[in-house]
């Protein structure tokens, strides 16, 4: 029990306990006097009714009324019996002080003899004074009511100032026995909060807290002060190491960030990027000098591509390094990641250069891609340098990034170099197909002129110089319809602007009208697709004034789901099952070839004198298919639809 009550919720219950018990008790005692004093009144009440009925009697006994002075005596008799017995439903009842229980006693006592000169003839005189008699005695009983009634009056006043004075005392003990045993707590709790918050772990809490909650409290709180206070006295030291490293993350990060962007930024030579990444690598690694070399493609020479405050006796000397005749690039191939090499301790295979310019510590770093071995980063320290893992991880990633760059404008200058090559071979074989063979049949007719003039044929010779006439016209008509191609750009956005001009080159070029037709919508085509495209239009359009002998020529262009274009003529056609594919139409090999670039479909569909269409089908976006050439031939053409795929 002693240990309930040491508790705050044992305390508060017991406050709470005694206040409401007493209050209780309170309460119904001041309920009971209430219900007394009501009684009373209800005593003296009834009793003023007795002095009324007592005169009025009286007043009827001498007016001869002896029938309603019985029904008043009767009435009479029920007021004294109700005053002795009490009525509580009303309340009525006499206090039951004895002066108040001796004075009615003398009322009914004084009430018989009365009572018998009501029922009897008497003389008025007589009567009248008996009667005063007898209503003094019931004001004697009503002066002791009151009197009761004053004194319980005084004793329910009493009472409620009491309960006030409860109330007010309950409520001190409540707000002094919270503050005391939870505010101060609290407080104590909180200042202490305050002083941990300061890096103050100083503080600690008295324990021996008359309530037990609180006591635990404070005893938690020492435990976890202590605990604080040990753990930060490393906390600073441990903060600081981790700020530490953080910066030098964030350095890596830049550097890697910063090497990463040279190539993006400016696109420079491989001699610019080296010479860029020298600088970088010295100012980050902290290294009085470095150099870039590139392994030569026999694997048995390191290049220098760029260096940074090397001596020039020493550039100029190690332009071109052999592999084996230093330390450098010795274990170019084998070694993963950087190794350090101290200079004066190679003995005779020491690097002499190196040595000369003063140098004590090289590091080498060797520039690698996931398939082959770019060249080497060397940093050079006058005096004896060491690296840790962080260093190398650092010198291995630039290096490895600088690697990938190196490699990629090597791989871009030989995608230039191929794309032109392509592109040449392209147009080697377009000079070949138009220009090469009028060329030559001029020189065949050339031939036919100088014979027919050594042996005077006339005919022969005017036949040849009418040849040699259309054969010029012919090459010419070549070349400036090459000139024209070579000059039609495709826009990056709209290739429709292209299309029409090609047309209109090709209307004045010709003769031959045209109609460009372009349905729904799709994606714009990439520019290298644009390219492509129209060269094929282009060498389809040539066939058409070529060959075809046609009057008009329509390019149908379909955007969705998929590109297709369609070059319909109405000339002459021919029979693709016939086998003269080859001997008449050669110029369908360069638009096979460019439409194999951009994984297209070529298709050709042809009847002799039924004209000829031209179909061109590109994958869809994001989609690549298997280059195809068809040829059909219509057995029954029907006009009105579209041209047929195979």
């Amino acid at each position: 029990m002693r240990k309930l009550y040491r508790t705050l919720a044992g305390k508060l219950a017991l406050i709470q306990t005694t206040f409401l018990v007493v209050a209780l008790a309170s309460i119904a005692f001041t309920l009971w006097v209430s219900w007394q004093l009501e009684g009373g009144a209800g005593a003296i009440n009834e009793a003023g009714r007795m002095r009324m009925l007592t005169y009025k009697l009286t007043l009827m006994h001498q007016a001869g009324e002896h029938i309603e002075v019985a029904q008043g005596v009767a009435s009479f008799d029920a007021m004294v019996l109700s005053l002795r017995r009490g009525d509580p439903s009303r309340p009525l009842f006499i206090p039951d002080n004895q002066t108040s229980l001796d004075r009615f006693k003398e009322v009914e006592r004084a009430w018989l003899p009365l009572r018998g000169k009501l029922l009897e003839p008497t003389e008025g005189p007589a009567l009248r004074s008996q009667a005063d008699q007898f209503v003094n005695t019931v004001d004697a009983f009503v002066s002791a009511i009151e009197n009761a009634i004053a004194t319980r009056t005084a004793l329910l006043g009493g009472l409620c100032f009491g309960l006030v004075v409860l109330v007010a005392a309950a409520s001190v003990v409540f707000v002094s026995g919270t503050f005391v045993w939870i505010i101060q707590p609290l407080q104590r709790l909180r200042d202490g909060l305050k002083q941990m918050a300061a890096r103050d772990f100083s503080l600690r809490i008295d324990e021996s807290n008359t309530v037990e909650e609180f006591s635990s409290l404070a005893l938690g709180f020492n435990a976890m002060a202590d605990a604080l206070e040990g753990s930060y006295r490393g906390l600073e030291h441990k903060v600081a190491e981790k700020t530490a490293d953080l910066a030098r993350q964030n350095e890596r990060l830049a550097a890697l960030y910063d090497v990463a962007l040279m190539a993006v930024q400016s696109q420079p030579s491989t001699q610019d990027l080296a010479q860029e990444f020298a600088a970088k690598i010295c100012r980050i690694s902290g290294a009085d000098a470095a150099a870039v070399r590139l392994a030569a493609e026999d694997g048995e020479r390191l290049l220098m591509l760029g260096h940074h405050r090397l001596p020039a006796s020493m550039v100029e000397a190690e332009a071109c390094v052999r592999r084996g005749d230093c330390a450098c690039g010795e274990h170019l191939e084998t070694v993963a990641g950087a190794r350090i090499i101290p200079i004066r301790a190679l003995g005779q295979r020491k690097l002499k250069h190196c040595e000369a310019a003063g140098y004590q510590t090289v590091v080498a770093i060797p520039m690698r891609t996931p398939n082959r071995t770019v060249g080497e980063v060397e940093l050079f320290f006058y005096g004896e340098r060491t690296i840790s893992e962080e260093e190398r991880h650092l010198l291995d990633a630039l290096a490895g990034q600088v690697a990938t760059q190196l490699d990629n404008l090597r791989l871009a200058s030989r995608m230039r170099e191929m794309a032109v090559s392509e592109e040449r071979n392209l147009m080697a074989q377009e000079l070949h197909d138009s220009i090469a063979q009028s060329l030559a049949f001029l020189k065949i007719q050339v031939q036919l002129l100088r014979r027919g003039i050594k042996e005077g044929h006339s005919q022969e010779v005017e036949a040849s110089l009418a040849e040699i006439d259309a054969g010029v016209k012919e090459s010419y008509a070549d070349v400036r319809e090459l000139l024209l191609h070579f000059r039609t750009r495709p826009d990056q956005e709209d290739i429709a602007h292209a299309l029409r001009s090609t047309l209109s080159k090709f209307e004045l070029q010709s003769g031959l009208s045209t109609q460009l037709t372009m349905a729904g919508q799709g994606v714009p085509l990439p520019p290298d697709q644009q390219v492509q495209v129209l060269h094929v239009l282009q060498e389809a359009l040539s066939n058409v004034r070529k060959h075809a002998g046609a009057s008009s020529v329509e390019l149908r262009v379909t955007q969705s789901p998929q590109w297709r274009f369609e070059v319909r003529d109405d000339g002459a056609g021919f029979d693709a099952l016939a086998g003269r594919f080859d001997e008449t139409h050669v110029g369908l090999h360069i638009m096979r070839e460019r439409a194999q670039r951009i994984g297209a479909t070529l298709q050709v569909s042809s009847q002799a004198g039924q004209g000829t269409q031209i179909s061109l089908t590109l994958p869809p976006q994001g989609r690549s298919s298997a280059p195809d050439i068809s040829l059909v031939a219509d057995v029954a053409p029907d006009p009105g639809l579209a041209a047929r795929s195979v």
